[in-house]
Order: C-alpha cells, then sequence, then structure tokens
C-alpha cells in the first residue's frame, strides 16, 4: 500500500493510509488494532464507517506530509488481546506445520503443471 501511496504522490496525488503498524506507517490514520483490521472490527460497520471518514477528513485537511492522527477507538477493553493475538499454542504446531507444508506442495504442484501446459 506504501509503495501506490508513494507512486501517486509522485505524480502529484495526495494520498493518506490507515495501518495499524504505527512504526511502519508513521504518516497516517494509526489506529491501535489488530494487523490486518485498519479499518475496524469485522461486522462494526459503524467503526468502519467512521474511520474511513476520518482517513478522508485527514487527506483533505492535513497541512503537512508526515501528519498522523490517532483514532479514538480501542478494540477492546480488555487489553489482553495484545498477548493473544495471533497466538499459536504449541500443541497446535505440529498441525498447523503440517497444512503449510501441504499448502506449499500444492501451490508448487499447479506452479509446475501451469509451467508444463505453457510449452
Amino acid at each position: 500500500m506504501s509503495l501506490v501511496a508513494r507512486h501517486l504522490e509522485a505524480a502529484g496525488l495526495p494520498t493518506g493510509v490507515v495501518g495499524s503498524a504505527r512504526d511502519i506507517v508513521e504518516q497516517c490514520l494509526f489506529t491501535d488494532f489488530p494487523l490486518g483490521n485498519p479499518c475496524g472490527k469485522p461486522g462494526d460497520v459503524g467503526m468502519q464507517r467512521r474511520i474511513v471518514g476520518m482517513a478522508l477528513d485527514l487527506l483533505e485537511q492535513a497541512g503537512a506530509p508526515r501528519t498522523t492522527v490517532q483514532t479514538p477507538f480501542v478494540w477492546s477493553d480488555d487489553e489482553a488481546w495484545r498477548e493473544r493475538f495471533m497466538r499459536v499454542a504449541p500443541e497446535d504446531l505440529a498441525r498447523l506445520r503440517a497444512i503449510g507444508e501441504a499448502r506449499r506442495s500444492r501451490q508448487i504442484r499447479a506452479k509446475t503443471e501451469g509451467s508444463a501446459g505453457s510449452r
């Protein structure tokens, strides 16, 4: 996303980024949410619309590059989500590794079969 924004900016178009990793997207509208959820909780259309509205307001009102605004929203009143987010339990490691290996094998097989069919 940032590379696309940079390309558009080089062409003279202002851009804005909404992100959940402040250290990576410092010039943006920042939401302190789990990665992959910068516009709010899945299914919370009201929150999502407000965040997108804030991003559009920022794009219109930012007085200078590198402007960062933090949204007032919280993911949960219980901050324990930070420790649990994307955590893999030790008993799940072997099963998840096997799923990943099977997926990679399918991808390699599909790529090989696809290139063989184009000859």
